[in-house]
């Protein structure tokens, strides 16, 4: 039909921009409770001498939704929500909105496909310069989620703005970019082990003639680069979560992080969430 044919010029780098940034809020709109119970069950056991964490006991992921829900309201799944989409417009625009021209750049010239070394290279560029630009809004987004609140005096911030001012005064402005380094780290493994397992997923499914470049195909090849880079970047991501929440003073880096949290809840904790 006329006007549905895809057009034979490629997008430019600021409408890839505005698509993964735009994309990725629609996604965070449906599936930031799921986020929201993550970071809960990530912390949980960390801190027991607060009485609402004594009291407050999660189990599973729609355990923790529920259980949310009903000492908190309906709405504190999404605690967190305004930060959380600040995060994905500046977060997802880079990552995703520049890795193209990024593997073109590390791509020798004459060479028809890209090498996975520089997808990998890419990956952990895009992943890097993504993190340094939203940590920010990551950290607000975080504190948010692991917030119990259980009453308004339970509040420590009355909301986003007043967050990032509030963490600005108290732990000063190197405390926004709180956890950058864990970060950094666990968003290259991500994009390492997501971004280049759907090119090789993608590649070999019409290679083998399993599926077109269709729906169906971006699909299974999404499913499984995101179980993949969810199994390899969960300890990273646990450590990041507690030292993101952490008041000043509870670790002395990501490394004595990871160091208690294995001494007191043993090796199974990095996989919390």
């Amino acid at each position: 039909m006329v006007g549905l044919k895809p057009s034979d010029v490629p997008p430019t780098t600021a409408v890839k921009f505005l698509g993964a940034g735009t994309a990725a809020c629609f996604a965070d709109l449906l599936t930031f409770p799921l986020d929201t119970a993550k970071v809960r069950l990530q912390i949980q056991g960390e801190n027991q001498a607060t009485q609402a964490a004594r009291r407050t006991q999660y189990r599973g992921v729609l355990g923790t939704i529920l259980t949310m829900v009903r000492t908190e309201g309906p709405r504190s799944p999404y605690n967190g929500l305004v930060a959380g989409l600040q995060r994905q417009m500046s977060f997802a625009s880079i990552r995703i909105g520049l890795y193209d021209s990024v593997k073109q750049f590390y791509t020798p010239k004459g060479s028809d496909q890209s090498s996975i070394t520089t997808r990998i290279l890419a990956g952990c560029t895009t992943g890097a310069m993504a993190v340094s630009c939203a940590q920010p809004t990551d950290v607000v987004k975080v504190r948010f989620q692991a917030s119990i609140h259980l009453g308004l005096s339970s509040r420590k911030y009355s909301g986003t703005m007043d967050a990032y001012r509030t963490i600005a005064r108290e732990e000063g402005v190197r405390g926004l970019w709180k956890g950058t380094l864990p970060n950094i780290t666990r968003n290259a493994i991500v994009n390492c082990a997501e971004m280049v397992t759907y090119d090789i997923i993608k590649e070999k499914l019409l290679d083998y003639h399993l599926l077109t470049d269709n729906l169906p195909c971006h699909f299974i090849s999404a499913f499984g680069a995101g179980f993949c880079a969810t199994v390899v970047a969960s300890p990273v991501d646990v450590v990041k979560t507690r030292y993101m929440n952490s008041p000043p003073g509870q670790y002395r880096s990501p490394l004595d992080c990871m160091l208690k949290m294995v001494a007191h809840e043993g090796p199974t904790a990095f996989y919390k969430g």
